[in-house]
Protein backbone atom coordinates (compact mmCIF):
# COMPACT_ATOMS: atom_id res chain seq x y z
CA UNK A 1 0.00 0.00 0.00
CA UNK A 2 1.08 3.41 -1.11
CA UNK A 3 -0.26 6.42 1.16
CA UNK A 4 -0.57 9.88 -0.55
CA UNK A 5 -0.82 13.39 1.17
CA UNK A 6 -1.10 16.46 -0.60
CA UNK A 7 -0.75 20.31 -0.15
CA UNK A 8 0.16 23.77 -1.17
CA UNK A 9 -3.18 24.30 -2.78
CA UNK A 10 -5.39 28.09 -2.28
CA UNK A 11 -6.43 30.82 -3.71
CA UNK A 12 -4.23 33.17 -6.41
CA UNK A 13 -5.05 35.41 -8.90
CA UNK A 14 -4.05 34.82 -12.42
CA UNK A 15 -0.47 35.20 -13.71
CA UNK A 16 0.22 34.08 -9.77
CA UNK A 17 1.90 31.10 -9.10
CA UNK A 18 1.66 27.96 -6.32
CA UNK A 19 3.77 25.15 -5.42
CA UNK A 20 1.53 21.74 -4.68
CA UNK A 21 3.51 18.90 -2.72
CA UNK A 22 2.51 15.08 -2.44
CA UNK A 23 4.16 13.11 -0.06
CA UNK A 24 4.19 9.21 -0.23
CA UNK A 25 4.74 6.32 2.63
CA UNK A 26 3.99 2.87 2.67
CA UNK A 27 5.49 0.67 0.26
CA UNK A 28 7.51 3.88 -1.90
CA UNK A 29 10.18 1.55 -3.63
CA UNK A 30 6.98 0.20 -5.37
CA UNK A 31 6.45 3.39 -7.13
CA UNK A 32 6.60 3.14 -10.88
CA UNK A 33 5.73 6.87 -11.57
CA UNK A 34 3.83 9.74 -10.48
CA UNK A 35 1.53 12.14 -11.78
CA UNK A 36 -0.94 14.99 -11.12
CA UNK A 37 -4.66 15.12 -12.22
CA UNK A 38 -7.38 17.62 -11.70
CA UNK A 39 -10.91 17.70 -11.88
CA UNK A 40 -12.78 21.08 -12.05
CA UNK A 41 -16.72 20.72 -11.89
CA UNK A 42 -18.83 18.77 -13.98
CA UNK A 43 -15.54 17.74 -15.67
CA UNK A 44 -13.86 14.02 -15.62
CA UNK A 45 -10.63 13.99 -14.19
CA UNK A 46 -7.83 14.87 -16.37
CA UNK A 47 -4.29 14.71 -16.67
CA UNK A 48 -1.80 17.19 -15.92
CA UNK A 49 1.79 16.10 -15.38
CA UNK A 50 3.77 12.68 -14.49
CA UNK A 51 7.42 11.90 -14.02
CA UNK A 52 8.75 8.37 -14.27
CA UNK A 53 10.45 7.86 -10.78
CA UNK A 54 13.32 5.92 -12.23
CA UNK A 55 13.85 7.72 -15.42
CA UNK A 56 12.68 11.33 -14.08
CA UNK A 57 11.20 11.56 -17.61
CA UNK A 58 8.11 14.57 -17.07
CA UNK A 59 5.34 14.46 -19.25
CA UNK A 60 2.74 17.20 -19.50
CA UNK A 61 -0.46 18.22 -20.91
CA UNK A 62 -0.40 20.68 -24.06
CA UNK A 63 -2.20 22.96 -22.06
CA UNK A 64 0.35 23.56 -19.15
CA UNK A 65 3.40 22.77 -21.06
CA UNK A 66 5.83 25.37 -20.42
CA UNK A 67 3.94 26.94 -17.38
CA UNK A 68 3.83 24.13 -14.68
CA UNK A 69 6.63 21.62 -13.98
CA UNK A 70 6.66 18.59 -12.05
CA UNK A 71 9.58 16.94 -10.06
CA UNK A 72 10.35 14.66 -7.33
CA UNK A 73 13.13 14.77 -4.42
CA UNK A 74 16.15 12.55 -4.20
CA UNK A 75 14.61 10.28 -1.90
CA UNK A 76 11.73 9.56 -3.92
CA UNK A 77 8.99 10.23 -1.63
CA UNK A 78 8.18 13.82 -2.76
CA UNK A 79 6.56 14.98 -6.21
CA UNK A 80 6.02 18.24 -6.34
CA UNK A 81 4.30 20.99 -9.22
CA UNK A 82 5.22 23.91 -9.79
CA UNK A 83 2.39 26.34 -11.48
CA UNK A 84 3.28 29.55 -12.82
CA UNK A 85 1.39 31.79 -14.71
CA UNK A 86 -1.71 30.55 -13.79
CA UNK A 87 -4.98 30.76 -15.45
CA UNK A 88 -8.89 30.94 -14.10
CA UNK A 89 -9.37 27.29 -16.50
CA UNK A 90 -6.92 26.16 -13.76
CA UNK A 91 -9.09 25.73 -11.41
CA UNK A 92 -9.95 22.91 -10.03
CA UNK A 93 -9.57 20.28 -7.64
CA UNK A 94 -5.44 19.13 -8.01
CA UNK A 95 -5.20 15.14 -6.86
CA UNK A 96 -1.41 12.97 -6.61
CA UNK A 97 -1.26 9.90 -7.88
CA UNK A 98 1.29 6.71 -7.67
CA UNK A 99 1.95 3.98 -10.47
CA UNK A 100 3.39 0.76 -9.16
CA UNK A 101 1.92 -1.40 -12.03
CA UNK A 102 3.49 -0.94 -15.77
CA UNK A 103 0.76 1.35 -18.20
CA UNK A 104 1.10 4.85 -19.47
CA UNK A 105 1.88 7.55 -17.07
CA UNK A 106 -0.58 9.73 -19.24
CA UNK A 107 -3.13 7.53 -18.33
CA UNK A 108 -5.80 7.76 -15.31
CA UNK A 109 -5.87 4.08 -15.15
CA UNK A 110 -2.31 3.51 -14.66
CA UNK A 111 -2.66 4.56 -11.31
CA UNK A 112 -2.91 2.84 -8.04
CA UNK A 113 -2.95 5.10 -5.28
CA UNK A 114 -4.73 8.61 -4.87
CA UNK A 115 -4.39 11.44 -2.65
CA UNK A 116 -7.35 13.52 -1.38
CA UNK A 117 -6.84 16.50 -3.62
CA UNK A 118 -6.19 19.72 -3.12
CA UNK A 119 -8.30 22.61 -4.24
CA UNK A 120 -6.62 25.41 -6.52
CA UNK A 121 -8.73 28.63 -7.39
CA UNK A 122 -7.80 31.19 -9.67
CA UNK A 123 -9.33 34.41 -9.95
CA UNK A 124 -9.57 36.68 -13.08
Amino acid sequence: QVQLVESGGGLVQAGGSLRLSCVASGRTSSIRGMGWFRQAPGKEREFVAAIGWSSSNTYYTDSVKGRFTISRDNAKTTVSLEMNSLKPEDTAVYYCAAAVLPGVLLSIGSYNYWGQGTQVTVSS
